[in-house]
């Protein structure tokens, strides 16, 4: 079971009954039954969706004012950091690079 976020109520199996009783009178909205719980979990996904192009982590020694200076930028600041290279290589070799 995944970790519950503090204050979290858990109810109490009493609550729970009764909620589940609420539940199963009202016909629109009947909960899932184990079996097609069963079906449904496969096309449950957690966290962060799939990026359609990926990125590749690596390690890399950077000036300490280049860092900060992107990262005073705030959030997103390695994706500028990456869009700053890729508009570079438009006008650079890296092999031509001293």
């Amino acid at each position: 079971m995944p970790r519950l976020k503090i204050g979290t109520i858990i109810p109490t199996p009493e609550e729970d009954a009764i909620i589940t009783q609420a539940a199963m009178s009202d016909p629109d909205v009947m909960p899932f039954t184990d079996e097609e719980w069963e079906k449904v979990k496969p096309l449950l996904r957690v966290g962060r969706p799939l990026a359609s192009v990926t990125k590749e982590r690596i390690t890399i020694r950077l000036s300490p004012d280049v860092v900060g200076r992107f990262r005073a930028t705030g959030p997103g600041w390695q994706t500028r950091m990456d869009a700053a290279l890729k508009d570079w290589l438009k006008d650079h070799h890296p092999d031509q690079a001293a």
